[in-house]
């Protein structure tokens, strides 16, 4: 009997799929299995968002509001400033938060004043404390060694999808760019933060083959948040059905089998979770959370919610800069 458990960055789509069609209970049972090995159950990463450059993007993402190629009610406003950061990223650590992400609607990062601005941020939230995350869009090594070099933690590029579906939902920049990014940001001695999106119309199999792909790299992303689709009106994606819950915990569950030593994050769609939904979801082997009342600009579970839900299922927040978990076998632990 093997009693370890073996980080592999060599998986077929075809045992993704496998995995994902395992009976449910069956799949959870082993998802929590492998998370218990590698992570404290009891602790859950919880992470605060900030737009700090809101819509106004030339990328036509199909379920954007941010999206310049979109008519929704959001409205291109201007980078805020250093000051309205910092004191946002305050009271997000006041409020329980461990990590702190920026987000500008920018289809790739210039290097310019605005640049200067959000490095600034990054030094200032960085000096609390807190673990710093952004996400700008594309970047060159270049720009991810000044981003590391001011304080970021992490950066964030999702692949949003399968390959194969990936034209259906964006035109305006191409599959291998954001490999691209990823692979500057890892050069650049960054943590990468990359998941994707369930309920764009894709197939079982597109959601299998996104999966794979982020499985596939060599580390496995250090986070790895899972998206469940938010219609927007006025977006491409706005008449989508909603995700069916046991879809949002099959990919969790895969994703955790998957990426033992990643941390899962339950990103956008939470508002629309039970509590009763969520804690399957961590039984599964979601570890991390955004809270606070927005993601960008769609509606989230508003920090006592969590609090309460925290309380009920005997959670606690992960403490900021901890040593990411190793990425190698582990051995199983006695039971």
């Amino acid at each position: 009997m093997n009693n370890t458990i073996e980080i592999r960055n060599n998986w077929s789509t075809e045992e993704v799929r496998e995995i994902y069609e395992t009976p449910l209970l069956e799949l959870i049972f082993r998802a929590a299995e492998v998370h218990r090995h590698f992570h404290d159950p009891s602790e859950v990463q919880v992470c605060t968002l900030l737009s700090v450059k809101t819509g106004g993007c030339s990328e036509d993402c199909g379920y954007c509001s941010q999206s310049m190629h979109h008519e929704t009610s959001v409205k291109a406003q201007p980078l805020l400033e250093v000051e309205q950061t910092l004191e946002a990223a305050r009271r997000a650590k006041h409020a329980g938060s461990t990590r702190f992400c920026m987000g500008a609607a920018w289809r790739e990062v210039k290097d310019n004043r605005a640049f200067e601005r959000v490095l600034e941020m990054i030094e200032g939230v960085s000096s609390m404390g807190l673990e710093v995350c952004c996400t700008l869009g594309m970047v060159t090594e270049e720009q991810a060694i000044k981003l590391r070099k001011a304080g970021l933690h992490a950066y964030n590029h999702n692949i949003d999808t399968s390959e194969s579906f990936y034209d259906k939902i964006i035109t305006t920049r191409s599959f291998s760019d954001r490999l691209e990014t990823l692979n500057n940001v890892r050069k650049a001695g960054l943590t990468v933060c990359c998941g994707g999106i369930i309920g764009l119309g894709e197939s079982e199999q597109d959601r299998c083959e996104m999966l794979q792909i982020l499985a596939s790299f060599d580390p496995h992303p250090e986070s790895v948040p899972i998206n469940a689709l938010v219609a927007v009106p006025g977006t491409a994606m706005a008449n989508q059905e909603p995700v069916k819950v046991w879809d949002f915990v099959r990919s969790i569950a895969t994703a955790r089998i998957l990426m033992p030593a990643s941390m899962v994050r339950l990103s956008a769609g939470r508002l629309e979770l039970s509590e009763e939904a969520q804690a399957i979801c961590f039984l599964a082997g979601a570890n991390s959370i955004f809270s606070g009342d927005k993601l960008l600009t769609t509606p989230n579970p508003n920090l006592k919610d969590d609090e309460k839900l925290f309380d009920l299922l005997g959670l606690k927040p992960r403490q900021a800069h901890k040593s990411e978990t190793s990425q190698k076998a582990q051995p199983l632990l006695a039971v």
